[in-house]
């Protein structure tokens, strides 16, 4: 197993879902083919989950990445202790469970620049919680961002054929649309083809979304598309990119789900995540749940790996054992993915 990526795992909020698919995927035995896998967080919190769910894990907890066993059907956990959790409530925002998840991203983030983990893979946090606590941070993106000292990033979301990244992300829709820059187009375009490479895409045609109504209508709609998006296509064609735009959204995506496209560029966060979610995730109306939830988060641009579930906390489903571990295994997947094609 030495040959195998050694990668850390958040806990996520410990309100939340996050444990509980955590436990559930260490839980299956052919995670342990991929990759050496160390959750990271609190043991308490771990434990809980598994005896509430009467889930038989045996759990190693360590202090130090040298002491994981593997091999031996033992869950590795890197503990914490960042507080007591005896009296934790699931589905509650709080200021405690907010800095116990920062601290676990904080950590699997020191680990990988340390280069004592190969890969980082994180379970999903409460945005409020962790504001509570202190942090004045979008999401998990910015956290990574900031403590690596990273500029040029950018969010890729991968399920089936479809691999989105993003112009902008967590701002509001009006901020959105001044964020439509030549610049920026070109530059996510240039991660997206690197992460379709790193996955082992290889169709490399990529769709670049329009931003108004019909990509704009020649100006019917806005000036956006004229003025940013085709430049920048034009910029990319002229570097020897396969690259089509700025193509409608509503059209570009229905082509995405076909495999015509090997990557696509959304230019704001829910233009490309209400077709992406869309495409993975599967709601039961007889049984009022989520029967799969498949999709992954992954931010390029990183000097380390960083991929994650593309799910919430489900604080209405936290603690009843029904959460689905699909998202978090397809996340762990990608992530030896990109380890074993790293530059």
């Amino acid at each position: 197993m030495n040959n195998l990526p050694l990668i850390g795992i958040t806990m996520g909020d410990p309100a939340g879902i996050g444990p509980e698919i955590a436990v559930k995927t260490l839980m299956d035995s052919s995670i342990y083919e991929i990759c050496r896998p160390i959750l990271v967080g609190e043991a308490e919190v771990f434990k809980h989950i598994a005896n509430h769910l009467s889930i038989p894990a045996n759990f190693n907890l360590i202090q130090e990445i040298e002491e994981a066993r593997f091999g031996d059907g033992c869950i590795n956990v890197l503990d914490l202790h960042t507080a007591s959790f005896e009296d934790l409530q699931w589905g509650e925002v709080s200021a405690q469970c907010g800095e116990a998840s920062f601290q676990s991203v904080k950590k699997v983030i020191e680990l990988a620049m340390e280069g004592k983990l190969d890969a980082t893979v994180t379970g999903p946090i409460h945005k409020k919680a962790i504001h509570d606590a202190g942090y004045s941070f979008a999401g998990h993106t910015e956290i990574y961002a900031h403590y690596t000292g990273t500029k040029k990033y950018a969010m890729l979301l991968v399920e089936d054929h479809i691999k989105v990244i993003h112009v902008s992300t967590h701002v509001s829709l009006r901020q959105a649309c001044d964020l439509v820059k030549q610049d920026r187009i070109i530059q996510v375009t240039e991660l997206l083809l690197d992460g379709m490479h790193r996955l082992g895409e290889s169709n490399k045609k990529i769709g670049i979304a329009g931003l108004n109504p019909h990509a704009g209508d020649q100006g019917l709609f806005g000036t956006e598309d004229d003025l940013e998006i085709a430049p920048a296509v034009k910029a990319l064609l002229d570097r020897g990119f396969d690259v089509e735009g700025p193509v409608p959204p509503d059209t570009m995506f229905a082509k995405a789900a076909t495999g015509y496209y090997g990557g696509v560029v959304a230019m704001y966060h829910d233009q490309g995540h209400i077709p992406f979610k869309l495409a993975g995730f599967k709601w039961n109306v007889e049984k009022q749940q989520m029967d799969s939830v498949k999709g992954v988060n992954i931010t390029l641009g990183l000097p380390i790996i960083r991929t994650s579930v593309d799910h919430g906390t489900a604080f209405e489903i936290a603690g009843r054992g029904i959460a689905s571990p699909d998202a978090l295994k397809l996340a762990i997947e990608s992530a030896g993915k990109l380890y074993l094609n790293k530059p």
